[in-house]
């Protein structure tokens, strides 16, 4: 029996743990981690916003990799804690859950609920610096991966009515696996809190490019629905609802935006808790959708858009084609986990369920016509669902015959393994990419499935359309476990399913299209990381025997440099198409596991892929032809 006494307990001391387990504070140590440090700082940035003080927040990247985050607040303060008998800046930065946000004296709502937001930044930074202005002096304190480096110390004056806090911190790379600050991550994040703030100026400043934005709405959140909408024309106008009020003694504030329209076939809704995404959503969330429901049940009932021969109305229905936004501000919120992506507070339910009912019954009273519009959406809807359901039955029908192959699409070449821990699904191009992979494949392990033509747009189209379409009924049986929202990941055959099309434009689109169909319908796949992209080259070398591949241009003129020393001889051949392969190549090159190359498709941030999906592959042609412009000159690899 080993030697277990007192000793042999470790206490962490300081902001040891956070080091130690980053990942318990800001949800992981990847991209997401990393912008997760930035997202702290603004939130206590906006916390003084919601005070009443701030109207301005300012964040620089720096060209040395640092972020700096400033803000006209009223300054963290500067005076010796009662307790503690150090300068209150530096137990804030220093001490987990030391923070002015546990009572209501400093914050009377608050984003940075837990108080360890700016001193677990300061843990994972190789360096911190803080500035404090307020009370006409300057203030300044650093830290080194999260210990006291320089004292407070003043260093000038400032004008009497100055004030503010400036956060600088650099990232620690042996803590994160990359410590690249991405631009765009942050122009969406103070995109959203611009717009939720009305009247708040959000800057964002990049000395490594010089790319700068300003952000600033003065109708905040309709003006946040109008973006959501990209492009859409609102079936009825932005309705818009502001309440305050104090609910068994605690002070609540809800501020909503919603409209529906005939450019989606889903819901769309953004939720907030003090200026917070709630991506995973919560009580406020069930409150608005219980107080949609409700009210539109009951109108349709009255409604001349709703006949006998229609079927009832569900949430779904009614819902379908909502885009709405709601901003939640409450004090001493139930978040789960530090990274407060669900709200747990009951109160938040029953709360926002009554505001909304109240508001949207007086609007019902008032706006026949319009209601007439979102209940004919709903049985539109309703009927879709119907015919839908029929079309996922074909999907699930079941054969006669073979218990194991019972069911699958006929041009599906399966594999013999009926174990898919170790099974792969290649969906390929046409029917000459289907032969010589068929014959390169390992038939035990690897299955094969050619798709004719490029698929279904599953952005623009209904579902009961997407589910009737041959080809999308051949992928969904092969695979197995069905669409949302009847995904059933037991019911998964294969372990990879990888997207194997041409390297030029027509397989890029083609690829498009399959992730569009993955990300809307089979999401639970990609979340799971079981979708990947094969990497066929587009170049062989040969000379003597020697054959080398290269997957561009440059790398096909390294490999005749290097490999071949620049041998004039050197015999060039260039893939047109997986097609132009045979079967020895295609397996050496793209179906091998120990020599191929695979890219895991993976999902960094769900909500910049959505609105990228609908950006793309959506019916509306006027933004997407905007960013096409707008990205024109980082265009490579033109089929012209």
């Amino acid at each position: 029996m080993s030697d277990y006494r007192a000793s042999s307990i470790s206490v962490l001391k300081g902001l040891e743990g956070v080091r130690r387990r980053p990942a318990m504070y800001i949800g992981s140590t990847d991209v997401r981690g990393l912008h997760h440090l930035v997202w702290e700082v603004v939130d206590n940035a906006v916390d003084e916003h919601l005070a009443g003080i701030a109207t301005e927040i300012r964040v620089r990247v720096l060209d040395d990799g640092g972020v700096e985050v400033a803000d006209d607040g009223r300054g963290i303060p500067v005076e010796l804690h009662p307790d503690e008998q150090r300068p209150a800046v530096e137990v804030a930065l220093t001490t987990l859950h030391a923070g002015g946000k546990f009572d209501q004296q400093a914050y009377a709502v608050s984003g940075g609920l837990h108080g360890v937001g700016v001193s677990v930044v300061n843990a994972l930074s190789t360096r911190t610096a803080v500035e404090v202005t307020r009370d006409g002096a300057r203030h300044v304190i650093t830290f080194s991966r999260g210990d006291l480096d320089q004292a407070l110390e003043r260093v000038g004056k400032a004008p009497k009515r100055a004030h503010g806090t400036t956060v600088t911190f650099w990232p620690d790379d042996e803590i994160f696996d990359t410590v690249e600050i991405d631009y765009d991550r942050i122009a969406q994040r103070l995109r959203e809190t611009a717009l939720l703030n009305a009247g708040l100026t959000c800057v964002l400043v990049d000395d490594r490019t010089g790319r700068s934005e300003t952000l600033h709405f003065a109708d905040g959140l309709k003006d946040f629905v109008t973006e959501l909408l990209h492009g859409r024309e609102p079936m009825v106008d932005v309705l818009t609802i502001h309440d305050q009020r104090e609910v068994d003694g605690v002070p609540m504030a809800l501020d909503l935006a919603l409209t529906w329209t005939d450019g989606f076939h889903d819901e769309r809704l953004r939720s907030y808790v003090n200026v917070v995404r709630t991506a995973d959503g919560g009580t406020h969330e069930e409150g608005f959708r219980r107080a949609v429901t409700e009210v539109f049940k009951d109108a349709s009932k009255t409604s001349r858009a709703l006949t006998k021969k229609d079927p009832a109305l569900v949430g779904d229905d009614l819902r379908e084609g909502m885009v709405a936004v709601v901003s939640l501000k409450m004090a001493d919120p139930q978040f789960e986990g530090q990274t407060k992506g669900r709200l747990g507070s009951s109160s938040a339910r029953s709360y926002v369920q009554q505001v909304v009912g109240d508001h949207l019954r007086a609007w019902v009273r008032s706006n026949k016509s319009q209601v007439n519009k979102v209940v004919a959406r709903a049985v539109l809807a309703a009927r879709s669902r119907q015919a839908a359901k029929a079309a996922r039955a074909l999907t699930r029908r079941k054969g006669l015959l073979d218990s194991q192959s019972a069911g699958l699409p006929g041009k599906l070449a399966d594999c013999t393994s009926r174990n898919p821990s170790e099974t792969e699904l290649y969906i390929v191009e046409g029917d000459s990419a289907g032969g010589s992979s068929k014959m390169a494949r390992d038939r035990h392990t690897q299955a094969i499935l050619p798709l004719r033509g490029k698929v279904l747009n599953v952005e623009k189209a209904q579902l009961r359309r997407v589910l009737k379409n041959t080809e999308i009924q051949a992928l969904i049986k092969a695979i197995g476990c069905g669409v949302d929202p009847e995904f059933d990941y037991d019911k998964l055959r294969y372990d990879k399913i990888i997207l194997m099309a041409d390297a030029d434009i027509d397989g890029g689109h083609i690829t498009t299209l399959l992730l569009t169909f993955f990300f809307r319908l089979m999401r639970p796949l990609v979340d799971g990381g079981h979708l990947y992209l094969a990497q066929p080259p587009l170049y062989q070398l040969r000379h003597r025997g020697k054959v080398v591949y290269a997957m561009s241009e440059a790398e096909r003129e390294v490999a005749r440099r290097q490999e071949f020393r620049a041998n004039a001889n050197v015999d060039v051949q260039r893939f047109k198409g997986l097609g132009e392969m045979d079967a020895e190549q295609l397996w050496a090159t793209t179906m091998d596991p120990n020599r191929r190359t695979l890219l895991q498709v993976g999902v960094p941030d769900a909500e910049i892929a959505d609105e990228l999906f609908d950006l793309l592959m959506g019916s509306s042609t006027a933004p997407r032809r905007d960013w096409i412009v707008d990205k024109a000159a980082f265009a490579t690899n033109l089929d012209v």
